[in-house]
């Protein structure tokens, strides 16, 4: 976390004229080596200054000083012995004292603690009057850095005053920024701003652009920690442009830090893979203390992600990195992230509990509180899973900090939650739980991004889980769709933050539009641009950083209740049943509300289900438009027909006497969001809506009987490049539409389609496109300049309340914890666009044009789009497009 480190190699000084002018040009290389996160170099250099002053010096090992002062290793403590020296020893021990400081650090940082730690000793006996505090900070350091927090306190507080009263102001803003450092570690945040401020100012007087970055980078640190993830991020990325043009060695700590921040927001798989680049950075500059720390973050990622192996790995590992160096408080977090690894599959609760204590007695004694309060937590879970309630409950009384971070938070309504269950007081179960999430989603409305938004629910899960699972075997359907609605989709709940107006980000999006474009070209004509796809690679984390940091509005829209559902449901006079698919335990339920009430059905396996939703997708995708070998087809089409099958045996049998003959309201799960719903038998022909939950239904049904705030805008037609029939389509659908606006051919950009797009009352869209499941915010419609984004779509003041998007995929999500949904089609949703009809595999441009032009025209005659999309789709009966939102 200390930023103290960042710049390349150290430049060679130029000869001078004098031994002493060569050493002490030696020493201020060496310090920017290890500053710039090369210590081996610094050391290397460090050495060579020793040697030239005479001292023994050479390789790794100790350091021995000239032969005048063998034997009188003190004399330099006794300040009546510096009146006897000449001026010229003297000052060539203050520089032979400044060399082993410096020394000192550099070699702590490559692992070698105690020889740090001699190194200082040594120097202490010559080290001049005036630059005592100058070996106190340095003491202090070498102490933060080995994980001996208190002890480096009182070096660093200690060296404070001196340095002020002999002008050592450099030195000074370092030790400011390394209390600042310490100060975060052990939960001081005031403290911690306090000294970021200070060191800023004063590197700001002293013309020390580096030095200054790193309070930056301290202060996003202190923004972190008390949940403020935009402004983490805003300043981390001001630190990064410092490090850029002042220290790139220094850019691997950056990325580590954003690699933390993304763990506060629960994108734990980009977390990793961001901390696995730090790593191997880190290792390269032979940075220790950074690689540890960065694997036990690394260890985090993998908890977060559900992979409990490789957490143990990693933590494991850091924990023997922190062992080797001495480092008592940081072997203590690993071995905490040890054990929050180990807890779901343990099987010994009474020594897990014992570990628990030792842990957090020992992160105590470190000065590590919130660390202890996570231990303790930990272990009064598993003294409630072994029955053992009475002496968890006393534990939990002694839990008395209400300003803990949101981790800590959620972990003790977790804990609370689970005593209160095993106690039998299920209501006060619940209300932890409730209290938990509504903590979650107040963290959540301060993100502006809708991948930070849905992120969070990951944060939550176990939360969630617990509630959903209490509700189903409670088994009250009504309890079952509240835990449902609260568990699920909450990013929808949060008004959209559309992205403020930046030159330097608009020539970024411009860079990646035209990338993207020579990369589809090289793709057309069978090349590879292994170059175009890397640097489309940086733009793209460019922009999603950017987005990152967009501020959340702080509000939210109410989970809708079951009264609402039910009056919405018959508003228009039709036949609706809405089915809210849930799972437990890798088992499917279906909460069925309708004209009947509202009912809980168990279902089939979930895991089936979805492995014959991505086997019916890949023999979408094999079928679409082309011509193959007749065996083969009758080989994809047997293939289809069996995913269909299981499908309505998991899915809809457990149903049929919920649906009757009904139009369904489908709230999917997980994959299931992707799944072509109306191709199973017991839905075809009926209108069908998906909706990533009742509430964002209930949104989109309600915003669409609004009347149109400015209905003079025609509606708009687009026909993308390289589509065969697009502009035949868009010509025909224009006689549905004849006020349309119509781009096609050249016309087609992207910035055309924008500006006509955004407050357009429909919007039909024929163009090729392509969902991007690891990057959804990148997923993509092909228009003759280059791809038009969801990115975009983000961007738009007003988007259209009804889009059709005629191309392949578009309407596939990145579902993640929570069902949060991300890709092109959940930006316009997320928006506002209240029905978008896109397709979710790929199909035929013929299937395309009939099933887009006999929907067009049905809806024009004012059928519901639900409706006529099912009418539609009868004409071809594999084209997989399905109707999302308010139907």
């Amino acid at each position: 976390m200390n930023p103290t480190r960042s710049a390349p190699a150290p430049p060679t000084p130029a000869d001078t004229s004098t031994v002493e002018d060569r050493a002490r040009a030696l020493q201020a290389a060496g310090v920017e080596a290890t500053a710039g996160g090369r210590p081996d170099v610094g050391a290397r250099t460090l050495r060579s200054g020793l040697r030239l002053l005479g001292w023994s010096a050479a390789g790794s090992g100790d350091v021995h000083p000239p032969t005048h002062l063998d034997g009188d290793p003190h004399h330099r403590g006794d300040p009546h012995r510096d009146g006897e020296l000449s001026g010229h020893r003297r000052e060539r021990d203050a520089l032979a004292a400044r060399l082993l400081i410096s020394l000192a650090h550099a070699e702590a940082e490559q692992g070698h603690g105690p020889l740090g730690f001699g190194l200082l000793d040594l120097a202490a006996t010559v080290v001049a009057h005036a630059e005592e505090g100058i070996l106190l900070q340095q003491r202090g350091l070498l102490l933060l850095r080995a994980g001996h927090l208190e002890e480096a306190l009182t070096f660093l507080n200690r060296a404070e005053p001196s340095l002020s009263a002999h002008g050592q102001h450099v030195v000074l803003a370092r030790t400011l920024l390394n209390r600042a450092a310490l100060h975060l570690y052990t939960g001081r945040i005031r403290a911690s701003r306090q000294d970021s401020a200070a060191c800023a100012e004063l590197a700001a007087s002293l013309d020390l652009p580096l030095l200054a970055g790193k309070a930056i980078h301290n202060a996003g640190y202190c923004d972190l920690l008390t949940g403020d993830i935009p402004t983490a991020l805003a300043a981390f990325n001001t630190a990064e442009r410092r490090y850029a043009q002042h220290g790139p060695g220094f850019l691997p700590v950056v990325v580590a830090a954003k690699a933390r921040t993304l763990l506060a927001a629960g994108l734990a798989t980009e977390a990793g893979r961001m901390l696995e680049t730090a790593i191997a950075d880190f290792a390269r500059q032979h940075l220790t203390r950074d690689v540890a720390e960065a694997e036990l973050w690394r260890a985090q990622a993998a908890l977060e992600a559900g992979d409990l192996a490789a957490a143990r790995r990693w933590a494991l590992t850091a924990e023997r990195h922190f062992r080797r160096r001495g480092d008592q408080a940081f072997t203590a977090r690993a071995v905490l992230m040890r054990l929050r690894a180990e807890f779901p599959t343990t099987r010994s609760s009474a020594r897990f509990v014992t570990r628990a204590q030792r842990a957090g007695d020992q992160l105590r004694q470190a000065g590590l509180a919130r660390d202890a309060e996570m231990a303790d937590l930990l272990g009064i879970r598993a003294l409630v899973a072994a029955g053992h309630l009475e002496d968890a409950g006393a534990r939990m009384a002694r839990q008395r900090r209400p300003r803990a971070p949101l981790d800590a938070i959620l972990m003790r309504r977790l804990a609370r939650s689970e005593l209160a269950l095993r106690g039998g007081h299920r209501a006060t179960a619940y209300t932890e739980l409730r209290a938990g999430l509504a903590a979650l989603h107040l963290h959540r409305s301060t993100l502006g991004s809708p991948d930070l938004q849905a992120g969070a629910a990951a944060l939550g899960s176990e939360l969630a889980a617990a509630g959903l699972g209490m509700a189903i075997q409670d088994g009250s359907p009504r309890l079952v769709f509240a835990w449902s609605e609260r568990a699920r989709a909450q990013a929808f709940r949060i008004p959209p933050v559309r992205p403020p107006q930046d030159p330097e980000l608009s020539e970024t999006l411009a860079e990646l539009r035209q990338v993207r474009h020579l990369m589809r070209t090289a793709e057309l004509e069978g090349r590879k641009e292994p170059g175009l796809s890397a640097r489309s690679g940086e733009l793209e984390r460019v922009l999603r950083e950017a987005h990152w940091r967009l501020r959340g509005p702080g509000a939210s829209k109410p989970v809708v209740g079951i009264r609402d559902v039910l009056s919405e449901l018959s508003n228009t006079g039709a036949h609706r049943v809405m089915v809210c698919f849930v799972s437990r335990q890798g088992r499917l339920y279906g909460v069925v509300v309708g004209p009947g009430g509202v009912r809980l059905c168990p279902l089939g396996d979930r895991a089936a289900a979805e492995e014959a939703t991505h086997r019916l997708l890949a023999d979408l995708d094999a079928l679409a438009g082309r011509m193959l070998p007749a065996r083969l087809e009758e080989v994809i089409r047997g293939s289809l027909d069996r995913q269909l099958d299981v499908l309505t045996d998991h899915l809809l049998t457990g149903l049929r006497g919920e649906l009757g003959d009904a139009d369904v309201v489908i709230v999917p799960t997980r994959a299931l969001s992707s799944l072509p719903w109306g191709m199973l038998a017991d839905l075809r022909g009926r209108a069908v809506t998906v909706a990533a939950s009742a509430s964002v239904w209930h949104t989109a049904t309600t915003a669409a009987r609004t009347p149109d705030p400015s209905p003079t805008r025609p509606p708009l037609l687009v026909a993308g490049p390289d589509v065969p029939n697009a502009a035949a389509e868009v010509a025909e659908i224009a006689t549905v539409h004849p006020r349309s606006a119509r781009l096609t051919g050249d016309a087609a950009t992207v910035a055309a389609t924008l500006a006509a797009i955004d407050g357009a009352p429909t919007a039909h869209l024929a163009a090729h496109g392509h969902h991007e499941p690891e990057s959804a915010l990148f997923s993509r419609l092909e228009l003759v300049d280059g791809p038009l984004m969801a990115y975009d779509i983000h961007g738009l003041r007003r988007p259209p309340r009804h889009v059709t998007l005629s191309a392949c995929d578009v309407g596939r999500t990145t579902v993640s914890t929570g069902d949060e949904i991300l890709g092109f089609t959940a930006a316009l949703l997320y928006g506002g666009t209240s029905s978008v009809v896109a397709s979710v595999a790929r199909v035929a441009h013929d299937a395309a044009v009939e099933v887009m032009c006999g929907y067009h025209r049905a809806v024009a005659a004012g059928v519901s789009p639900a409706r006529a999309l099912a009418t539609a789709a009868t004409a071809a009966p594999l084209a997989p497009f399905v109707c999302f939102g308010a139907g």
